[in-house]
């Protein structure tokens, strides 16, 4: 099928690129959509090189598919001219995930809920991905109650420019353009996003308002905080989940070990766990540190790391299509 893929020169673009080709989705002809400054550039896309076109170059196509990694602003402007003739955009950005009229989708926890009537999904927040495709499991045998979250996210979220404001910092170079108000090399920063009038980020809020619409529960109760870590591969989160029915810690380990896209990586004696050293260019979400909170009731504490611009971004869109694919919403010619 034709394939547009809008945002193909950055990070996450480039890497949806290389799943797609990795998981052999069937494109027939790509377009790699990029701002007018790339249009011309170049990319390569199963050992071939293929010209950036513009927006509208793209429309004109009339592409089955357009997967997109181009920021909420040109989201917002571009998806609908897309959508209008037809394709069926699969977007990344914030922009449509709190559209009362758009399906927020992660595979694992809610493909269901996809129609072909479905012209523009949502990609959830790369934070939120991974956190409800391991807990999901477990709210649908115990209910959640109340989630207490800390992230520790890499600088690929922020993009390349982050990670080159990190790279000149270990260089010793630190009068660089800055894309965070301080430092990050040897640093945590407790800010991801903007700061919103409640004195949470919009990062934190993100994780709030997106559980509570994947899982379909506008009563869970979540509170967050989100920081910028100095590293490269993978989010990490530590997750307080309190339940509203009681559980035993052998079920637990045992519906995680056998939970679609969860890798159970928790063995502390051996110094088993999972970390972003681990998790990078892997699509799995692993789990480890997984244990009753005794502090409190029906609790536990587990520690969740992904990469995230893989199942976080590229790979969880992607799977969305390939649903899309299955359930023949999409056609393959």
């Amino acid at each position: 099928m034709k394939v547009a893929v809008v945002g193909a020169t950055g990070m996450v673009g480039r890497v949806m690129l290389q799943v797609l080709e990795e998981r052999n989705f069937p494109v027939s002809e790509l377009l790699p959509v990029a701002s007018e400054r790339s249009v011309g550039s170049k990319v390569k896309y199963k050992n071939r090189e293929y010209t950036v076109v513009g927006m509208q170059t793209a429309i004109d196509e009339k592409c089955d598919l357009a997967i997109f990694s181009a920021g909420g602003s040109t989201s917002k402007e571009w998806a609908p001219k897309f959508a209008e003739v037809g394709t069926i955009v699969v977007d990344n950005s914030s922009a449509w995930r709190m559209d009362p009229s758009k399906k927020l989708v992660v595979p694992e926890v809610n493909a269901d809920i996809l129609t072909k009537e479905d012209k523009i999904i949502a990609n959830p927040n790369c934070s939120t991905i991974q956190m409800v495709v391991a807990l999901n499991p477990l709210h649908q045998k115990y209910g959640i109650d109340r989630l207490v979250i800390s992230t520790y996210q890499s600088v690929t979220g922020t993009g390349k420019a982050a990670v080159n404001q990190l790279s000149s910092e270990r260089s010793g170079l630190h009068d660089t353009e800055k894309v965070y108000p301080y430092n990050i090399d040897l640093n945590c920063l407790p800010h991801c996003d903007t700061f919103q009038p409640n004195g949470y980020t919009r990062e934190e809020m993100k994780l709030v308002h997106e559980t509570r619409k994947i899982l379909q529960d506008d009563s869970l109760k979540i509170t967050a905080t989100a920081v910028r870590v100095p590293v490269i591969g993978g989010h990490s989160e530590s997750v307080n989940a309190s339940f509203k029915n009681e559980f035993e810690m052998d079920e637990v380990n045992n519906i995680l070990k056998n939970a679609d896209g969860v890798k159970l990586m928790d063995n502390p004696e051996q110094e088993v766990y999972p970390m972003p050293y681990f998790t990078e260019g892997k699509d799995a979400v692993f789990v480890g540190r997984v244990r009753r909170d005794d502090s409190a009731e029906n609790t536990m504490n587990m520690w969740i790391v992904a990469d995230n611009l893989r199942k976080g971004a590229a790979t969880n869109a992607v799977q969305i299509a390939e649903y899309l694919l299955e359930k023949g919403f999409l056609k393959e010619f």
